[in-house]
């Protein structure tokens, strides 16, 4: 790798990584679990999955089940690596996590043993079909890795974005923000800029009005009005509104500042927070997230923070271009 590609590799690092710290981060604050000082983030522990200090929850779980797909297949547009995807989902279904959403846990307990991606998506959509209610955030959280493997295809990065998203969330909304905000990771870690706009042009003309709306919106209003934000369109607005809030903050401040910010919203604050953390780390890489809090985050499948550095590393172990 030549030095820009060092910076290239930093802020993928940074991606996958600022999902992790920021879900640690958010996780003690769910729902109000714990008070929100003054201070910021604590390394507490607690939240509704009554984690260990420095323990991620399903946002980051489900992070690393998207990739090691990633990293095994190089991929994630092709069957194979989406039935890794599903298997993963399952497996750690099946290890009884504390802190799962319920309208994964419906797919997930759905789709029967070993799913497929076909199966899996079988189940989404049928939910959807059965409750019309498909458009959670839990999709969205784990978005962080999507891009990664497709730097120099903006079309595959959309086309992943969508098919892991429908996994386990039918609803077009979720799909579609799933695709921005993959793109705008993708961008991130390419150019260090931050423009969730940036994948307009890969959805049609009315997603294209509704998110221009919404996300103009969320720069617009206080970040606190994006409160309660189950729904995937305010979880977005949410993380968009706290990484707008530090707009102006320096690089080294901005990834802490952020997170916060997306904390200081209140209600699913570690999803609010990955989501956040996971484009604010493509953006400003890595090296800018405290020491403290890397070396600190683990949790499923018994691994920590330098685990998905290398799985990062070994994934870009080959030239991007943008």
């Amino acid at each position: 790798m030549d030095h820009a590609d060092e910076h290239v590799l930093d802020r993928a690092i940074g991606a996958v990584l600022g999902t992790a710290v920021g879900d640690v981060m958010g996780a003690p604050y769910e729902f109000g679990s714990a008070p929100f000082g003054p201070d910021g983030a604590q390394l507490i522990g607690g939240g509704l999955g009554n984690c260990e200090p420095g323990e991620w929850t399903d946002d980051t779980s489900m992070t690393w089940c998207v990739l090691d797909a990633a990293h095994r297949f190089g991929g994630l547009t092709a069957d194979a690596a989406l039935d890794r995807v599903a298997r993963n989902f399952h497996a750690w279904y099946e290890s009884r996590p504390p802190d799962i959403g319920m309208q994964t846990q419906k797919v997930l307990n759905g789709a029967g043993p070993d799913p497929t991606a076909r199966q899996l998506t079988d189940a989404s959509l049928e939910l959807h079909r059965l409750t019309g209610h498909t458009a959670g955030n839990g999709s969205l959280m784990r978005t962080s890795p999507v891009a990664l493997p497709h730097l120099d295809d903006a079309d595959a990065v959309a086309t992943a974005a969508l098919r892991v998203s429908e996994l386990t969330h039918a609803d077009p909304r979720a799909g579609q923000a799933c695709v921005l905000w993959s793109l705008a990771i993708r961008h991130a870690v390419l150019t260090g800029e931050i423009d969730v706009r940036v994948g307009l042009d890969q959805l049609d003309a009315e997603a294209q009005e509704f998110w221009t709306a919404r996300i103009t919106e969320a720069q617009t209003q206080p970040a606190v009005t994006f409160n309660p934000n189950g729904w995937v369109v305010t979880a977005f607005q949410a993380a968009w509104a706290a990484i707008v809030s530090v707009a102006e903050a320096p690089n080294a401040e901005k990834y802490m500042a952020g997170v916060n910010a997306a904390i200081a919203i209140g209600n699913d604050t570690d999803t609010v927070a990955a989501i956040a953390g996971g484009l604010l780390g493509a953006a400003v890489g890595a090296e800018t997230i405290p020491d403290e809090w890397r070396s600190a985050v683990h949790g499923y499948p018994g691994i920590d923070g330098a685990a998905l550095v290398t799985a990062v590393r070994d994934l870009l172990g080959r030239p991007v271009r943008e």
